[in-house]
């Protein structure tokens, strides 16, 4: 059989590995033509291997060909190597072996943007705007974001000395040991009455990230608290299951999502259970063409249910699902195995979440204002029943412009706006019936 020739070159293995994940053709009836193309692909690796003009091991030939082969299915299947891998891992489990800073590359040195609140970075003084020059004494001039990263990352316990630069200060070493740093996936502070949540990633620390913020902007504004921003823009995704809790967080009952395989018969429902975290208050949800996979769940969810007003411009669009399956030699591979669908059944591949409100991304800036007349500066003005000490208004007063996130604004308005409706709207209207 021509197998046996195919099998009989080095290639022994692969071809046998190729036949094994292949069950289903070996038993069709094209069992002929997949030998075949099984050998035809025996025969350009060893015309590589042999004549290609630089040598090329076998290890990267293979690597090569999985790589073509998963890549050419859709854009999300792929074959990830062992530092790949790796920082997956690190990116789903949201923890990682390092110092707890975050960075930035500037004239190629390392630059401080912020230490992360309890981590080695924070406890050792670094401060933004630092400049990390060297890494245990070798310059970080050169080297690429990603890769001073790297080298700042290690095992917990681990020491590492950055040489630092701050300011117009001489420079100076600081010694600091690793720990285990978990990644703030989610972020939230007060503004005005509203609280605001910034969700960044879909990691294992998603929920519980959630339920701290939330419980944070609760015991600080209290009773004042009108309703919730939740920002998903630029959020890329992550962990399935993550994207369900959150949207859990916000929905008492119904369908979150369902996933559908190759068979169209085989679908998955996921349903809501009884509480939540917003005690019923108004939500807005943000998103961008940055907003992809869990963040399109999340928002398709809580659209269809209409727990929340979608503000923003249209998601990336999407609609499928990914499974990573560990293989041997500490590699993996990430394949597509189902599309899935909002609550009213409509999937966003491709066509994306499209805001129930639709917002550019715009900076608002507050410009100085020249001193204007008023009808309290005009020469024998009626006096009004209270007075202020000054007769301009704050924005009069010249100072630095104030940039603002105007999609942030008008979600803040939109809440401002609604809980000002409800408040009126028990007002009995002139010339309604009255009891």
């Amino acid at each position: 059989m021509r197998v046996l020739q195919l099998t009989s070159r080095p290639l022994a293995r692969l071809a046998a590995v190729l036949l094994l994940c292949a069950p289903t053709a070996a038993h069709a009836d094209n069992t002929t033509d997949t030998y075949m193309q099984l050998n035809l692909f025996g025969d350009v690796f060893e015309r590589v291997r042999e004549q290609y003009v630089e040598k090329v091991s076998d290890k990267e030939l293979i690597e090569a060909a999985i790589t073509g082969m998963l890549s050419s299915l859709d854009p999300h299947s792929a074959f990830l190597d062992v530092e790949a891998f790796k920082d997956i891992g690190i990116m789903t489990r949201g923890e990682f072996g390092g110092l707890g800073i975050e960075v930035t590359l500037e004239n190629g040195l390392v630059k401080v943007v912020s230490p992360i609140d309890g981590t080695p970075a924070h406890r050792a003084g670094l401060q933004p705007g630092d400049l990390i020059t060297h890494l245990n004494g070798e310059a970080v001039l050169g080297l690429s974001l990603a890769e001073a990263v790297e080298r700042m990352r290690g095992p917990v316990d681990s020491t590492i000395v950055l040489s630092v630069r701050r300011d117009n200060q001489s420079p100076f070493d600081v010694t600091l040991v690793r720990a285990a740093i978990k990644i703030r996936s989610v972020r939230s502070r007060a503004i005005d009455r509203v609280g605001y949540l910034r969700v960044t990633a879909f990691n294992e620390h998603t929920q519980s990230g959630l339920e701290e913020a939330i419980a944070k902007v609760r015991s600080e504004l209290g009773d004042q608290l009108i309703g919730y921003v939740i920002d998903l823009r630029n959020n890329p995704g992550g962990l399935l299951d993550q994207a369900i809790s959150v949207s859990d967080s916000f929905l008492d009952h119904g369908e979150i999502v369902s996933t559908r395989g190759r068979d169209l018969d085989d679908i998955t429902r996921v349903h809501a259970t009884s509480g939540d975290l917003a005690e019923g208050q108004p939500l807005v949800v943000l998103i961008n063409n940055g907003s992809a996979s869990a963040s399109e769940i999340v928002a398709g969810a809580l659209q269809d249910h209409h727990r929340a007003v979608i503000l923003g411009t249209r998601s990336f669009g999407k609609g499928s699902v990914q499974t990573l399956m560990p293989l041997p030699g500490k590699v993996a591979m990430r394949l597509t195995v189902a599309r899935y669908y909002t609550p009213s059944g409509r999937s966003i591949q491709q066509t994306g979440i499209v805001p129930d409100i639709e917002v550019p991304l715009a900076l608002i800036e507050q410009v100085e204002t020249r001193s204007a007349y008023r009808e309290a500066d005009l020469r024998n003005a009626l006096e009004g029943g209270t007075a202020t000490e000054s007769g301009q208004d704050e924005t009069d007063e010249p100072g630095e412009p104030e940039k603002q996130d105007y999609q942030i604004s008008r979600a803040v308005d939109l809440l401002k706006g609604l809980h000002r409706f409800r408040e009126l709207a028990p007002v009995t209207r002139p010339g309604a019936d009255q009891d």
